[in-house]
């Protein structure tokens, strides 16, 4: 049964790939026989300096042509096949129609073909519908222009339809629907252009008039073909740093498991503090990359614990005052520790101050006010308030009520005002399950990264492309 599908599958692709190629062998042959009628019928080559220049001018357009979706690329080839229309009659058009090509690649032979002879039947035709109109005046040689442009337009869109038909990727009119309205969105720029140049050409009667007119076109293509690759690369580090982002993120819990895994009173502990700065953050307005900064340093933020003596965390009872001054060495700890991990020099620093009171009575530097880093600040009141509202092995849980009074109380002396008014305006919005801890996200496997955040310090950041 596998074998009958491939066998299928194989026959359909060979079915559209004949397809295609009988299609481009009728085109090429009536390109062909298309020019010879209209040599038979006296049409010449018109204007050659001009038309060389048209030439030279449709490739390096074709060349430099911008991709707009993945399916579609638009350039500015049609502004100097449109001149030649005008100017050099059908014969013309379809010389500078297959220049144009030679700026694409000749690979695969049969697209080439195709594309060249379906573009060559449309200057033909749009130097036909031009030659009726005249180039007496401004006014004819705008209807010209604008005849031609339509026409040009219409016959592109049903070439690329029925090629797309043929190679099996939809109906006709699905093409049309994609590509029509892109496609006619550049006759308003197109025609007045073309005609105010062949009026410029007509009235001097100089080739030399157009370069002028097209040279700045072309570099304005040429410029925004640089600036589409910009914003590829661009985008290309946006997504490295969004690796780095989850790598960092990676990196942070596998330390915090590390912990948790030792003391299960703690257990938790930090995934809790980290969601509570991060909010904290948030609501005073932080940017975006401070929040995420604040969010994987409250995941940190205990690490030194792992340094301490064994038992020391575990102990039920009230800790001496050699215990609290070993307990008092994790902050330093811990900056040790992070300041070894590439690009963690803030982080390390945010860490070690989170134990810094507002009075200047904290450790391990006793710093005092603004002094002490804001997200530190913030680590303070986040780690303050999960600690009384979690069970340890000396005590129950505060309610969080009677947390919430003694951060209040603690206001102006051991935490930030404005970082404590943030958080009970948070508290006060929020379920208990939040101001508990008890959350379903609140553990450490939740610890996730949006698609729109970023928690890599800037130091660690690729460089940014403008």
């Amino acid at each position: 049964m596998a074998e009958i599908s491939l066998k299928q599958l194989h026959i359909a692709v060979a079915s559209r790939k004949s397809r295609v190629e009988l299609y481009a062998i009728f085109l090429a042959g009536s390109s062909i026989a298309v020019a010879l009628a209209l040599i038979g019928a006296g049409s010449t080559l018109r204007n050659p300096p001009a038309l060389v220049f048209l030439c030279i001018a449709a490739a390096l357009a074709q060349r430099g042509q911008i991709e707009v979706t993945g399916a579609h690329k638009v350039s500015i080839s049609l502004f100097p096949i449109l001149l030649a229309a005008v100017l050099c009659g059908p014969i013309g058009a379809m010389a500078v129609s297959v220049a144009s090509m030679l700026g694409e690649e000749t690979r695969p032979f049969t697209r080439w073909v195709l594309y060249a002879s379906s573009r060559s039947l449309t200057g033909a035709a749009a130097g036909l519908v031009a030659a009726t109109f005249g180039l007496e005046s401004f006014q004819s040689i705008l209807a010209a222009t604008a005849a031609a442009a339509v026409c040009t337009q219409i016959l592109d869109l049903a070439f690329a339809a029925l090629v797309f038909s043929l190679r099996g990727h939809g109906s006709p009119i699905a093409a049309l629907r994609e590509t029509g309205p892109l496609s006619l969105m550049g006759l308003p720029l197109y025609v007045p252009a073309v005609s105010l140049l062949a009026w410029g050409y007509v009235a001097r009667d100089a080739w030399w008039v157009l370069p002028l007119f097209l040279a700045p076109a072309l570099a304005a293509q040429r410029s925004f073909v640089l600036y589409q690759g910009e914003r590829k690369l661009a985008a290309d580090l946006a997504e490295v740093n969004k690796h780095l982002e989850r790598a960092n993120l990676s990196f942070a819990t596998a330390l915090v498991a590390t912990l948790d895994a030792r003391d299960r009173y703690t257990a938790g502990h930090s995934a809790a503090v980290a969601i509570y700065a991060r909010d904290i953050a948030t609501r005073m307005g932080l940017a975006e990359s401070q929040i995420q900064l604040a969010h994987l340093c409250g995941l940190v933020h205990d690490i030194g614990k792992i340094g301490l003596p064994a038992g020391l965390l575990e102990k039920p009872g009230a800790l001496t005052l050699e215990e609290r001054r070993q307990m008092e060495e994790h902050s330093a700890i811990a900056e040790r520790i992070l300041a070894k991990v590439d690009d963690y020099a803030e982080i390390a620093k945010i860490v070690r101050h989170h134990h810094e009171r507002v009075d200047g009575q904290g450790y391990p530097d006793g710093l005092a006010g603004e002094d002490i880093p804001l997200l530190s600040r913030i680590l303070a009141v986040a780690d303050a308030y999960n600690a009384m509202t979690s069970d340890r092995p000396y005590r129950d849980a505060m309610p969080s009520q009677v947390a919430r009074m003694r951060l209040a109380q603690a206001v102006e002396s051991q935490f930030d005002t404005s970082v404590t008014a943030a958080f009970e305006a948070i508290l006060t919005a929020s379920d208990e399950e939040y101001r508990s801890g008890t959350r379903s996200d609140f553990g450490l496997g939740d610890q996730k990264l949006e698609s729109d955040q970023t928690i890599v310090p800037a130091s660690l950041r690729a460089a940014h492309v403008a």
